[in-house]
């Protein structure tokens, strides 16, 4: 029988952190199971990579929605990684925490320990940051942060000066005192290569002996004994079902697709859809895949009067020019994220806190409905501006389409169910609309390439988000945390309601998605995770933090 003190299924953003806390004591031994092989090609390493993992079956699930009536009849993508580092590997590496009303929401909602206050110690345990130990940073954390401004194209600079002229604010650090304003974003990048916690946690923490890590293995079930508590996995390793056992707890790291996935198929979830399924109810607890959430966005397209990046990657003399730029000293545009300005505004002089998100990308491309198209720049000097609603009011669900496994689960945004969400898309637009009337966005702009006059009023402005409009791939909430199972899956110590020694550590628990990209929030939720977890091995009461940031 192989036992281990904790199984962790997922080797994602989450996962991998709790592999190498879990096991940094040498104290407790460790299987972290991984659905997908290694993370050895050099395009997991190259921050524009990311393009080339888009629609790539062997790194990604390549998951669609099912059909959305508001978007246009639509099957949205929904790309998630296959792979050891999970979304955290093929993601565009922006680094955002959110704002500070994010996590005292989170608090509000019966969740002691996650206020802002609460959680900020352990995002700043994650970073080694360029600013070193500040109120808002550490340099001792595991995750290299780079910040953009010191890169970026110089067309950004037409975006800073352009919302300058506007009257908004400049903001030098969406991550420090202030959330609000235009900026460029930092990344989880190091010395030019992307810094996921695949590369900087578990990489460090493999050679460790009470480690085990097993890649290309499915977890088909949770096993939960008489007295309603989870003992172990049931795995298939190439086709031989084999069980693993947890002496201390079973933690899923499998996202916010998979993790209710697995909990449903092993018997824990609303028991009509799983008894109608054949599924033997082993709890009953319909919050899951319940409350699924999702930033969406749309793109405005534009030709510019200056060079952009699309003249760097599609001339022959540009991509060599950028490729011996990084050869040489790991800088220039493949040592980016291709997302490099943005920031956070209020769509209407009555937000009380910003609530519209920008992203200005210093290169234009329209993403290939075929798989098997490549993703390339537009072929002219381009760039273009995209926003989604920070914290959209519209829930969704994660279903299982049957009992079995392989089937991938059924996944239903329900985007732009609410008129605060339809509203935020026509403040969202009018923002854009209103930033590209700076006299210096005016200047960078020969024109607007699309929607142009396909937007013309509110209900165009819906029509084209409708139409266009996708997922930006931060789908979160379906285990989500609280201390009431009617409405949640876990508490507050992300402990699965009614089943002893399982938690689910992930996007999942968010009770509300964060404003902004959601993968520094899922990595500060494993560090905490995991102190909760070595605390109640230890038999001591959690702490308000760890004991050095």
């Amino acid at each position: 029988m192989k036992q281990y003190d904790y199984i962790i299924v997922g080797a994602g953003s989450a996962g991998c952190i709790l592999a190498n806390r879990l096991t940094e004591s040498g104290e407790y031994s460790v299987l972290l199971i991984e659905a997908g092989g290694r993370d050895v090609s050099p395009w997991f390493k190259l921050p524009v990579g990311f393009a080339k993992t888009y629609y790539h079956p062997k790194y990604n699930y390549m998951y669609y929605s099912e059909p959305e009536s508001s978007m246009a009849g639509r099957a949205i993508y929904a790309p998630r990684g296959k792979v050891q580092g999970g979304s955290g590997s093929i993601n565009a590496m922006i680094y955002v925490r959110g704002q500070r009303q994010d996590y005292d929401d989170w608090a509000r909602q019966g969740n002691p320990g996650w206020g802002f206050d609460d959680v900020l110690p352990y995002f700043k345990k994650l970073e080694q940051h360029p600013l070193g130990d500040t109120e808002y940073h550490s340099s001792k954390g595991l995750i290299g942060i780079t910040q953009m401004k010191h890169d970026a194209h110089k067309i950004c600079d037409f975006y800073l000066k352009g919302c300058e002229e506007l009257g908004y604010s400049l903001n030098d650090d969406f991550n420090g005192a202030q959330f609000e304003g235009a900026g460029i974003y930092e990344t989880n990048i190091r010395n030019g290569m992307r810094d996921s916690s695949s590369f900087a946690y578990l990489e460090p923490a493999k050679k460790r002996a009470n480690l085990t890590i097993f890649h290309h293995t499915q977890t088909r079930k949770i096993l939960v004994d008489e007295h309603q508590r989870a003992t172990g996995v049931e795995v298939a390793v190439a086709g031989d079902h084999q069980i693993f056992h947890a002496r201390k707890e079973v933690i899923l790291s499998a996202g916010a697709v998979d993790s209710p996935k697995l909990l449903m198929l092993s018997g824990i979830g609303e028991r009509s859809c799983l008894e109608s399924l054949g599924i033997p109810v082993v709890k009953d607890l319909p919050a899951v895949g319940q409350n699924l959430q999702d930033h969406v966005c749309v793109s405005f397209y534009y030709r510019a009067t200056q060079k952009t990046l699309n003249d760097d990657l599609t001339s022959w003399w540009g991509q060599a020019k950028a490729g011996l730029q990084y050869l040489l000293n790991r800088r220039g545009p493949l040592a980016l994220s291709v997302n490099q300005a943005g920031g956070f505004f209020k769509g209407s002089k009555d937000e009380a806190l910003p609530n519209i998100q920008l992203y200005f990308n210093p290169l234009s491309y329209e993403i290939p409905k075929d798989p098997n198209a490549k993703m390339v720049p537009d072929p002219y000097s381009g760039f273009l501006v995209a926003f989604n609603p920070c914290r959209p009011s519209s829930r969704g669900e994660i279903t299982l389409k049957s009992g079995d496994p392989d089937d991938a689960a059924a996944i239903r945004p329900c985007y732009l169910s609410t008129e605060k969400d339809i509203q935020e898309v026509i403040q969202g637009t009018k923002l854009i609309r209103h930033i590209m009337t700076a006299p210096t966005l005016q200047s960078l702009t020969e024109v607007e390439v699309k929607p142009a006059g396909l937007v013309t009023d509110e209900a165009s402005m819906v029509d084209y988000f409708r139409e266009n409009g996708g997922s930006i791939y931060h789908l979160c909430g379906t285990c989500a945390m609280g201390p009431d199972e009617a409405d949640a899956v876990v508490n507050h110590e992300l402990k699965v309601h009614g089943v002893e020694g399982l938690r689910v550590v992930d996007a999942s628990i968010f009770p509300n998605i964060t404003s902004g990209n959601t993968n520094a929030p899922v990595m500060m939720v494993a560090e905490k995770g995991a102190d909760m977890i070595l605390q109640a091995a230890a038999e001591i009461q959690p702490s308000e933090g760890p004991a050095a940031a």
